[in-house]
């Protein structure tokens, strides 16, 4: 059996905060504790590994993002970093003319702002026929909740001005036609119906998106909403022994009985790096979008608008009483309050019929504008709040155009979660944001905008509890604190080595530490050059 002894700066996320050394064998920490003592185990055969000045800790937990997302946004045009529908025009014209793309084939672009766009609008479908003449072209805002389709991709899916948008949706119409622009449920219709890549193809991408998150000192993540049309290519993923990142994938509800049947070797356990952790639904959209679901109108909004729900009392009512029924975890996607209080109060009455629900952790999915007395009520019947803090930095100056300063202050309360002894976790909600989890924290612990406005001074917390947030209290959210989330004996050593100490640099400095290695179960996974 190999043995791994680590010596030097160790943070273990435990009650004894901190361990001069540590002996990993077969995957697993054999001991932790004082130099003399553990030293006093190994034997000549021991790799001895050296910290110096880096630090040793728990590996990051994943809380919520989109493995496959992920994966499908590595071979599609990125825009994140566009300014102008000619530029967005222009960089999706060089990606078909690099890629020589054939006529006729989808052309797929993500990651585009209209808040970051010097017009301040969403494009239309004249932006992309110009880009792409000859190509369907869907294009998918960064939050992932919106988007244009071009007049290919309209005509390819029969969208006229007689296509009616689904509950929970909208397809924009002016002067007589469809702008392409569309929201929500219509939106990602189409967006499940655009042709994938081949399953070889998708098995190249989930190896360099594993490469992704391991770079970002992650070795558990999340595939948050895993469709139908995913299940083939983690069968393959299965059946090849490709994943070595741990995955947790929350199946579409609507499609119980299939993940059930499909999966039915990875419920409650990890086979092959897969488990099947239980269900997804979504409530609203997005706060930067103004889909988000809230009980007052947004700021200076016209005729008390106040964005929309996607699904009935009835159906998440419904859909808790599924996840009671099976005895699994349902994770509701909730940016509004809106959308909180419809999930909160639906999860309140289920649980007064059946306790179960109190034990299995219902998770509030981006929580942001999830009030104080919400997040008290949900403590009380065992939901746990995910918080998107790093919203804050990255588009927190448009929430208090959105939302005016006061209510913008009280985004992601995580200060508050922490005061009624509420755990709770942190997440990029990859591939709208990179996984990084030092900037998350760092956002957690200062709360500062890209216009350097703080948002909440009273909501900062300390660098330590920011940590528990993706490292053991997101271990918690998945029910693998027995084997994850911090470093004591028996537990799997997914591990991760910083260039600092988050603890002891000034907070600042916290998003410019480097993740120097990544190991999973004593594997070095990840070493940065």
């Amino acid at each position: 059996m190999k043995k791994t002894l680590y010596l030097g700066n160790i943070l273990t996320m435990e009650d004894s905060l901190y361990a001069q050394a540590m002996l990993v064998e077969d995957g697993k920490i054999a001991a932790i504790g004082s130099k003399e003592q553990v030293l006093a185990l190994a034997d000549q055969d021991t790799e001895k590994v050296e910290l110096g000045d880096k630090l040793l800790m728990p590996a990051f937990i994943d809380a919520h993002s989109h493995f496959s997302g992920c994966a499908n946004a590595m071979v599609q045009v990125p825009l994140g970093e566009a300014v102008s529908f000619e530029e967005i025009e222009e960089r999706i014209a060089q990606h078909i003319k690099n890629q020589k793309i054939p006529a006729g084939k989808f052309v797929i672009a993500q990651g585009y702002d209209h808040n970051n766009l010097k017009e301040k609008a969403h494009p239309t479908k004249e932006v992309l026929d110009r880009a792409a003449p000859n190509n369907p072209v869907l294009m998918q805002h960064q939050s992932g909740h919106m988007g244009v389709l071009n007049t290919a991709a309209l005509e390819k899916f029969g969208v006229t001005m007689d296509t009616e948008a689904p509950v929970g949706g909208m397809i924009e119409k002016k002067n007589g036609e469809v702008t392409g622009y569309m929201e929500e449920n219509a939106f990602l219709t189409y967006l499940k119906q655009v042709p994938m890549p081949s399953v070889q193809e998708m098995m190249d991408i989930f190896e360099k998106t594993q490469k992704m998150y391991a770079s970002y000192g992650i070795t558990t993540v999340q595939e948050g909403m895993l469709v139908q049309e995913l299940a083939p290519f983690y069968q393959m993923l299965l059946q090849t022994n490709r994943l070595w990142l741990d995955v947790v994938g929350y199946g579409d509800l609507t499609k119980a009985e299939f993940m059930k049947e499909t999966f039915s070797n990875n419920i409650g356990k990890y086979q092959g790096h897969f488990r099947l952790g239980g269900y997804k639904i979504f409530l609203d959209g997005s706060p930067q979008g103004k889909t988000a679901w809230m009980l007052h109108p947004y700021f200076n909004a016209e005729d008390g608008y106040r964005g929309y729900p996607t699904m009935t009392d009835e159906q998440v009512e419904q859909a808790i009483r599924v996840v009671v029924k099976d005895k699994t975890q349902i994770l509701a996607h909730c940016n509004g309050d809106a959308a909180a209080e419809q999930y909160i109060c639906a999860a309140e009455k289920v649980a007064k019929e059946d306790s179960l629900l109190c034990s299995l952790k219902p998770v509030i999915v981006h929580a942001q504008l999830t009030t104080a007395n919400q997040l008290k009520r949900a403590h009380k019947i065992g939901m746990m709040p995910s918080f998107f803090i790093a919203h804050i930095l990255h588009w927190g100056d448009v929430h208090i155009q959105n939302f005016g300063l006061e209510r913008a202050s009280e985004i992601s309360m995580a200060g508050t979660a922490q005061k009624i002894g509420m755990p709770f976790t942190f997440h990029q909600d990859a591939p709208v944001i990179m996984p990084d989890m030092l900037e998350t924290v760092w956002c957690a612990v200062k709360r500062t905008t890209k216009d350097g406005v703080v948002l909440g001074k009273e909501e900062c917390i300390s660098p330590l509890e920011a940590l528990k947030a993706v490292t053991l209290y997101a271990a918690y959210q998945y029910s693998e604190e027995q084997n994850k989330g911090s470093l004591a004996v028996g537990k799997q050593a997914d591990l991760v080595v910083l260039s600092d100490d988050p603890l002891k640099v000034e907070p600042d400095e916290i998003r410019n530490i480097q993740v120097l290695q990544t190991i999973k179960e004593g594997k070095t996974i990840f070493a940065k050059e």
